[in-house]
Formats: structure tokens, C-alpha cells, sequence
């Protein structure tokens, strides 16, 4: 379960692409997070692979978690862990990961495309936490790594969205493309990193990590806190689904 929704491929020049598959808008469940988390791993301990390409098919990158699941109160432990382990995988990953962006980028897709190394973006891309209207809190950790502080913060209190084009002037998008020359110009980016010595790569990603000016997963951690906290009192099934704690 949640493998089927998961894509990998390895070209021979050690360019490996990730393909996110689930319609309507790649919400994934617990175990399409863990699945996720596990092809990103086993991708970077793989020698012949010099670099990851994360995209998604149909309509956008990622909706965020499949909300279906969160009906059930006990299930926000393992969707907290699941998306932790998905989106600790993108930062650990021991080559560069290069996130191609289009159409929505909502809630757990920030949570990957803030945690990669290089993000590519459509034109047509655009990224935000709604996570506010929907009584959570997430991400804000990896928000933070693509658009100024107070941006962020009011990203987040109003749920406002920013676009690709807005991310670039910022720097945390490395290009901007007309949607159907996404993933070319992702495999173009990679394509010059799979062409430099590996051992050298691989180094430079485990010290950009090593200097980090926050610990990434450690703050993630500490706002998922928030979120279990309102799931429990029940201010999440009020704002999600309409229904009394």
C-alpha cells in the first residue's frame, strides 16, 4: 500500500526521477508518505545514483495529506510521522534532490519542496499553508526556507499563497518555465550536477546540511506538537470537517 502511487527510474547517468502519481491532486495517505520517505532513502544509498528529481503528475505537485484519514482521531500520530519521515528523507537524502514544481504546492508539498536542494517551478506553480483554515498547524519550518520570515508569517496566519514567480525574485526558486518544459529543465539542472565527481556531491549535500543555520526536522517536530495538541481538543474536527470535538 501507497508503493502504487510512487514512480522511480534511474538513467544511465545516475539522474534518478521520482514521480508522485495520485489523482485528483496528490494528497497522500500515511502510507504514501512512508513510501515516499522509503524510494527517497533508497535512492540515496544507491552508488550509482547521483541525483534525485521529485515531480508529480496531473493537475499539481501536492495537495498535502489525504484529509479522508484525519477523521479518525487516532490517525494524526502516524500522519505526523509519516509526513516527518517523508520530508526528513528529501533533507537526508545523501545526493542533491531537485523538487520540479506545478500548479499547487499546499501544505505537505511545502514540506518537500522547502527541504530540497534546488526547486525548479512552472509558471503555473504557486505554494501556501492552508493548514490555519483547517484547525493544523505544519510546515511552517519549511515555508520559512522559501520566502522571507515575515512573509511566512503571514502566509500562514491568512493562508495567502505566494507564486513561482515570486519565489524566484526571493532565490529559493532557482528558474521559472512555461509549465511544459517543467521537467526538462529539471533533468537539465540535474544533469549537470550527475556530471560532477559523486564523492564530491555527495560531500557538499552532507555539509550544506552539517551548517544549516536551524535543525529542520527538529522544528518540524516541535510544530507538529501544535497540531496533535488541536486535534485533541478538538478544534481540527471543527474546522476541517464541521463536526463538534
Amino acid at each position: 500500500m501507497g508503493a502504487e502511487f510512487i514512480t522511480a527510474t534511474v538513467d544511465e547517468r545516475g539522474v534518478a526521477e521520482v514521480v508522485v502519481d495520485r489523482p485528483p491532486v496528490n494528497a497522500l495517505p500515511v502510507a504514501g508518505w512512508y513510501a515516499l520517505a522509503d524510494t527517497v532513502t533508497g535512492l540515496g544509498r544507491d552508488p550509482a545514483v547521483r541525483v534525485v528529481v521529485l515531480r508529480s503528475a496531473g493537475r499539481g505537485f501536492n495537495a498535502g495529506v489525504d484529509i479522508k484519514e484525519l477523521r479518525a482521531e487516532e490517525a494524526i500520530v502516524e500522519v505526523n510521522r509519516s509526513c516527518f519521515a517523508a520530508f526528513a528523507a528529501v533533507y537526508d537524502c545523501a545526493v542533491p534532490v531537485v523538487a520540479a514544481v506545478h500548479g499547487f504546492c499546499l501544505g505537505g508539498g511545502v514540506g518537500l519542496a522547502g527541504n530540497a536542494d534546488i526547486v525548479v517551478a512552472a509558471e503555473s506553480a504557486y505554494f501556501g499553508l492552508p493548514e490555519v483554515d483547517r484547525g493544523a498547524l505544519g510546515a511552517g519550518t519549511h515555508l520559512s526556507r522559501l520566502v522571507p520570515a515575515h512573509r511566512a508569517r503571514a502566509m500562514m496566519y491568512t493562508c495567502a499563497t505566494a507564486t513561482a514567480a515570486e519565489l524566484h525574485a526571493y532565490g529559493s526558486v532557482l528558474d521559472v518555465v512555461p509549465e511544459p518544459a517543467l521537467r526538462a529543465r529539471a533533468l537539465e539542472v540535474a544533469a549537470e550536477i550527475a556530471g560532477k565527481h559523486p564523492a564530491v556531491i555527495r560531500a557538499a549535500k552532507e555539509a550544506f546540511n552539517g551548517i544549516d543555520l536551524w535543525d529542520v526536522k527538529r522544528s518540524y517536530r516541535f510544530e507538529q506538537g501544535f497540531t496533535y495538541e488541536m486535534n485533541l481538543s478538538g478544534v481540527t474536527r471543527q474546522e476541517r470537517f464541521g463536526l463538534e470535538g
